[in-house]
């Protein structure tokens, strides 16, 4: 689902897992990473042997090559053992073929399927931790381990584990086979090998750099183009043009810098290996023309060496990049772990109460919390709003307005003291029973993808259409709904042109069909235009009619009619009473 209108996340937040992260502690990370792939260790254990089987098959070819070159070079020529040795080779690819091929398919599908178990427990888990972790984490950050790091974790177990096996068994295999022909052939092109190894590790060490640096730059001017491009007007109004630019231009160049130096450092890599490819095949050629001419080995053995030579230099780039692929995805790992050992809400008894016929008495009693232990916000807070009530809090920024609705919606748990419905404890109830008591409206005019009767019915999927035309009128957005092309299956997304009040009219529509017997109204017409307003406010009353209603408002002709009008002032009531009455008092709600 994607919202309609949404805050823009830290421009930090959103970054792509870099390839080249280090873990924090790899040697721990890849422990565990390893125990978390327990219940696929049989797929992956097939899908080693099938690279192992399909990887020894494709080095035994040049041998065989080797061996019908010897025979094709015999007077008269061994048709037979050509034959026999030409089946076997046709044979060895194709089972070469068929092992890579069913290799794939199986780390695909393991690799899959681990994506969607660590998907699906990040899922669950965003369910169930406090909404203190995300006022402590952005939200491109979460979002950054669910796709980003998994996609890490997948990748790797689908293309780079059967590479890293396949090489592995190539060198291995190579050097075996080698030995096998010519143990002196063997040592002149091992000799080689160092050579090769030296260039590679000195190459990826240097462009490592470059690396991460294109990388964390390229974050930073995504970063910068997302917040300056969804914040073009803010830009515009403030003359801030020239600034940006400057900046993007400074961020542009040194992504330049990075990106050239990096691809100059990868593009050497090939060049160099092939030249010590090349100063093997040299070396076995002179070497072994000698021992040909002594009659220690065959024509076509050389021919066999000439072709492990050049087959040997591709593993060893594989090889050498192991190290980084590792630690990547390690690095991704220990992001996702984090993020699933997070600490949850704790769970609830099974023995809890319901409420079968809520009235709407809400009693604070000596409510205490802070966000933060070392502050507390809410001090000694004393209240007892009688059934059908409508309650209005004031203060200023920071007084802890919201954080009274955020109590009672149980998003945060008390420090202290306690909140009663009907004389029962919120504390006694679940936390879905305790929020099926309240219809939110918001500031933020939240709605998903979907079409509008979609966006009505979600916190009621049961609502009939007649429930949902009647919640529309309610709300005065029933005659904007009729113009709209497909009705209520008109479907609302980011290219919608809704304007903000017919959204929130939407949202007190939605809180209609939901049918709650409280409500609570935090800022519902602040962005809003006068006219709108009045609407809005038209709805409110209709929404709240003979409801306890909790209103937060800083405008006063949506406190104005309020029951008790409290004010807040560092999470203390200061004053409380109605409109005519504070405002006779001429003490700090006058003053607001």
């Amino acid at each position: 689902m994607s919202e309609t209108q949404t805050k823009n996340p830290p421009r930090h937040g959103v970054r792509a897992m870099m390839v080249g992260a280090k873990a924090k502690n790899f040697k721990k990370g890849f422990v565990r990473f390893i125990k978390y792939l327990s219940p696929f260790y049989v797929g992956i254990i097939i899908s080693i042997i099938f690279a192992i089987a399909g990887t020894v098959c494709f080095i035994l070819g040049p041998k065989l090559l080797g061996n019908i070159t010897d025979y094709a070079a015999t007077t008269p020529i061994d048709f037979g053992k050509v034959t026999y040795y030409g089946i076997w080779l046709v044979c060895l690819y194709a089972l070469s073929s068929f092992f890579e091929y069913f290799q794939i398919y199986i780390s695909g599908i393991i690799s899959a399927r681990i994506g969607r178990k660590m998907r699906s427990e990040i899922s669950q888990k965003i369910d169930t931790l406090p909404l203190k972790y995300y006022d402590k984490h952005s939200y491109g950050d979460t979002l950054s381990r669910i796709t980003n790091d998994v996609d890490t974790i997948v990748q790797t177990l689908n293309q780079s584990l059967g590479q890293i096996i396949s090489a592995l068994t190539t060198v291995i295999g190579i050097v075996v086979i080698m030995f096998v022909i010519s143990w002196q052939l063997a040592l002149v092109a091992i000799l080689c090998i160092p050579i090769g190894l030296l260039f590679v590790f000195l190459i990826v060490k240097k462009s490592q750099k470059y690396y991460k640096m294109q990388q964390k730059t390229l974050g930073d001017i995504n970063g910068h183009i997302e917040e300056i491009y969804s914040n073009h007007n803010i830009v515009k109004a403030y003359n801030g043009t020239e600034n940006e630019s400057k900046k993007f231009n400074e961020l542009n160049k040194t992504l330049y810098k990075a990106g050239y130096k990096n691809q100059f450092f990868a593009s050497i890599m090939m060049p160099l290996m092939q030249f010590t490819g090349n100063l093997g095949f040299i070396a076995v050629t002179v070497v072994g023309g000698v021992l040909a001419l002594n009659g220690a080995i065959t024509i076509g053995a050389i021919m066999s060496f000439i072709m492990y030579v050049r087959i040997f230099s591709r593993p060893l780039q594989s090889l050498a990049s192991i190290a980084n692929i590792l630690q990547s995805t390690v690095a991704a790992s220990e992001r996702v772990f984090e993020f699933l050992d997070e600490k949850e809400v704790p769970k609830e008894s099974t023995n809890l109460k319901k409420l079968e016929k809520v009235k709407g008495q809400v009693t604070f009693k000596n409510v205490k919390f802070g966000y933060n232990k070392e502050k507390t916000i809410i001090k000694n807070f004393n209240l007892e709003v009688k059934a059908g009530q409508k309650v209005a809090i004031v203060g200023h920024t920071g007084a802890g307005k919201t954080t009274l609705v955020n109590l009672l919606e149980r998003f945060y748990e008390l420090d202290d003291g306690d909140i009663l419905v009907d004389g029962v404890s919120i504390k006694e109830m679940s936390r879905k029973e305790t929020r099926k008591l309240f219809g939110m409206v918001l500031q933020d005019t939240w709605l998903f993808e979907g079409t509008i009767k979609e966006n009505l019915k979600f916190g009621n999927e049961n609502a009939s259409d007649e429930e949902i035309i009647k919640a529309a009128k309610d709300a005065g957005i029933y005659d904007f709904i009729e113009k709209l092309p497909n009705k209520f299956d008109y479907v609302l997304n980011d290219n919608t042109n809704i304007s903000q009040g017919q959204k929130q009219l939407l949202t007190i529509a939605r809180a209609m069909i939901q049918n709650s017997p409280m409500m609570i109204l935090d800022e519902a017409t602040s962005s809003v235009d006068t006219r709108t307003e009045t609407l809005i406010q038209k709805a409110m009353d209709k929404l709240s009619h003979q409801k306890t209603s909790f209103v937060i408002a800083h405008r006063l002709s949506t406190i104005k009619n309020a029951d008790i009008i409290l004010v807040i002032e560092n999470g203390d009531i200061v004053e409380k009473g109605t409109h005519k009455t504070l405002l006779n008092k001429k003490g700090k709600y006058y003053e607001l």
